[in-house]
């Protein structure tokens, strides 16, 4: 395969562990990776792909870098630690959607001393545009990085995480992570069919968009980074979207309360809590043996969850 420059950001390889008590609960055994602890921000996901992606931006001599997502983006929040810690200067540039007062990430971009610019638009080409007049305004060319990093550079990141699973020595039956912007989704995908051709892959599917062809069309894209002759993997998508990205779930809200009470992790309402709450439906549901090894990836975001009223929720 070939190989692309990568800036060491995160504290790697993350935990394993299995979790006794869920694991008892839901009648088969339960593992956790926890990517909520990469050693950054509050942890997440993002900084394997931001390795990847603030590599190219320094390789090619950008100082200004740029992301989006929406208010309580963790993505966004840990693209602006991660582009500080290398000197650079981010500009999160922020669809004014969700809670954009300070709280939960927003106090942590606060301390950070970040520029958050919201843009009260739907429309990423809005955003682009926006983008595009503060470089001009700061008089430096700008390094877009697109929403959630999921363009098929960033989905390395989890292409290098399957590895790392691989590399742990215990064989999984299944692999449950989250599908937000396609790009994590895509790299586990593409990585399981690499290192763990036996294990089946599910993805939740926490936000409305057609994951079914932005997801393939991702892999498609690290498929030719890597120079791979591989045919792509099916992909197992399940909606766990509720009433709306990032907008809490009654399910993912319990999954969350689960996990906390039993295993003392905590979750966060926008991505974790509802993917956790789709392995415990599938357990439910029957779909795992009680001899089986299930893996949950904790892709992070626990910024977000200090963001919501939960008096009211």
């Amino acid at each position: 395969m070939k190989e692309y420059p990568k800036i060491p950001l995160g504290i790697f390889p993350t935990p394993i562990h299995r979790l006794p008590n869920i694991s008892k609960i839901l009648g088969t055994n339960v593992w956790i990776k926890r990517d909520d602890m990469t050693g950054v921000g509050l942890g997440g996901n993002k900084v394997r792909k931001l390795e990847y992606l603030l590599a190219e931006a320094k390789e090619q001599g950008y100082e200004l870098v740029m992301t989006t997502g929406q208010a309580q983006s963790n993505h966004a929040m840990l693209t602006a630690a991660c582009a500080l810690r290398l000197g650079m200067e981010p500009v999160l540039v922020l669809k004014k959607r969700g809670i954009c007062s300070r709280r939960g990430n927003q106090i942590l971009n606060y301390l950070m001393g970040v520029e958050v610019r919201f843009v009260d638009t739907d429309s990423y080409d809005d955003i682009y545009a926006e983008m595009d007049r503060i470089a001009a305004e700061k008089g430096k060319p700008v390094y877009k990085i697109p929403c959630g990093g999921s363009n098929p550079l960033g989905a390395l990141g989890y292409v290098d995480c399957m590895k790392e699973i691989a590399d742990y020595g215990q064989a999984f039956d299944h692999v449950v992570c989250a599908c937000g912007s396609g790009g994590t989704a895509a790299g586990v995908f593409l990585g399981g069919a690499l290192y763990m051709p036996k294990t089946h892959i599910t993805a939740a599917m926490v936000d409305s968009d057609p994951f079914d062809k932005i997801v393939p069309e991702l892999m498609e894209g690290t498929r030719e980074l890597l120079g791979l002759n591989m045919p792509l993997p099916s992909v197992d998508l399940v909606d766990m979207c509720g009433p709306g990205y990032s907008i809490p779930s009654k399910e993912g809200n319990e999954a969350i309360e689960l996990m906390a009470r039993n295993e003392g992790i905590i979750l966060d309402t926008c991505y974790t809590g509802k993917t956790f709450a789709a392995l415990v439906k599938m357990a439910r549901e029957g779909k795992f043996r009680p001899e089986d090894n299930v893996l949950f990836i904790h892709t992070g975001g626990a910024g977000g969850l200090f963001a919501p009223d939960w008096e009211n929720m």
